[in-house]
């Protein structure tokens, strides 16, 4: 099977691997259809973060080709999701919903969904079954469920863990894939007003399309600033930070009302939470909650069926589509900021 690699900073490759194998009685082998670049590879392809080289990818939908002798919810032939998250569905964690941290799993993401064929752990509790199969959907629904592999959940999530509602404002910190469906989230929860951060036409654009009533351009201290002046001075009902990095972080806590809630889904980078603790977190009685998404729990009670449905069309994040073999121009087109998110097409 060919796989995409990562070599070193700024270079992909697509290499021969042998085609995975089931390893344990719980475990299913698919053939990937639909997979994608985050932007959290974007950390590591650009150097910022280290990484060995290797296979990569954590986001994919596709259809089960073989199962283990313990899997019995799912069959070969079931067109699926496969999230980034593997759940046991068993233990303490799982059955609370936060399937994303499951203990026993650690270690299990990001293993080499940008390749023909992957080997899912925990198949019965940590896949998602798609009605039909991908020939039944268009391009554009395909797209959509790619989402549900990570972003879609994961803006949700800042949603779910800031505890929107509605009639909610909300202030949304990033611009990205996960961003931006952070902006479908809160519009899918009822927020009133939704005040999305952006500085890239293409990428307003695009929150407007998915519910935005506001989108501001400015950075830090005039940032909070324009937010404060849009909510009579008193801060968002809500932030949600999908970016991790220091500025966002640090407007976010700057951004909520007295009592608001923040939800945090950007991996942090460089954040000195102990100096807002005291003179903001504290004093403002602020929520903070967020984390790893809870991928399986958001898609079956919520996100799959609003793709179904028509409510919500994610796929749009999509702004670019490559074959496998092109591995190296959909990373530099998300590096380059010549797409919001770049999509993979596997297989048919």
């Amino acid at each position: 099977m060919k796989s995409a690699y990562f070599v070193e900073t700024g270079k992909m490759e697509v290499r021969e691997f042998p085609k995975p194998r089931l390893e344990n009685s719980t475990d299913a082998i698919i053939k990937i259809v639909r997979a994608c670049v985050c932007g959290s590879d974007l950390w590591w392809y650009r150097g910022i973060s280290k990484r060995a080289a290797g296979v990569v990818g954590h986001e994919a939908i596709g259809v089960i080709e073989e199962v283990g002798d313990d899997v019995h919810e799912m069959r070969p032939g079931d067109f699926v999701i496969v999230p980034f998250t593997h759940g046991c569905g068993k233990c303490p964690i799982c059955l609370a919903g936060y399937e994303g941290n499951c203990p026993n799993a650690t270690g299990s993401m990001n293993g080499g969904y940008q390749g023909e064929y992957y080997r899912a752990i925990y198949a019965d509790a940590a896949l998602v079954k798609i009605p039909g199969q991908p020939g039944d959907y268009s391009d554009a629904q395909l797209a959509s469920f790619t989402t549900l592999a990570d972003v879609m959940p994961t803006g949700y999530h800042a949603a779910f863990t800031a505890n929107v509602k509605a009639g909610d404002t909300v202030v949304v910190f990033g611009d990205g894939a996960v961003g931006l469906c952070a902006v479908i989230a809160c519009k899918l929860l009822g927020a009133k007003r939704i005040i999305a951060m952006s500085r890239h036409e293409d990428r307003a654009a695009l929150a407007r399309e998915f519910g935005a009533t506001d989108v501001v351009a400015e950075r830090g201290d005039e940032a909070v600033a324009k937010i404060l002046e849009l909510t009579d001075g008193f801060g968002a009902d809500a932030a949600l930070e999908c970016v991790g990095m220091k500025d966002s972080i640090e407007a976010a806590f700057q951004s909520v009302r007295a009592g608001g809630s923040i939800g945090r889904v950007g991996i942090p980078h460089d954040v000195d939470y102990n100096k807002w603790i005291d003179p903001v977190i504290f004093r403002k009685n602020i929520h903070l909650a967020g984390g790893v998404a809870s991928v399986v729990k958001h898609d079956k009670e919520i996100l799959l069926d609003a793709v179904l449905t028509g409510k919500i069309n994610p796929g749009k994040v999509f702004t670019k589509t490559f074959r496998l073999e092109e591995i190296q121009q959909a990373y530099e087109a998300m590096d380059k900021r010549t797409a919001i998110k770049s999509l993979l097409k596997i297989s048919e």
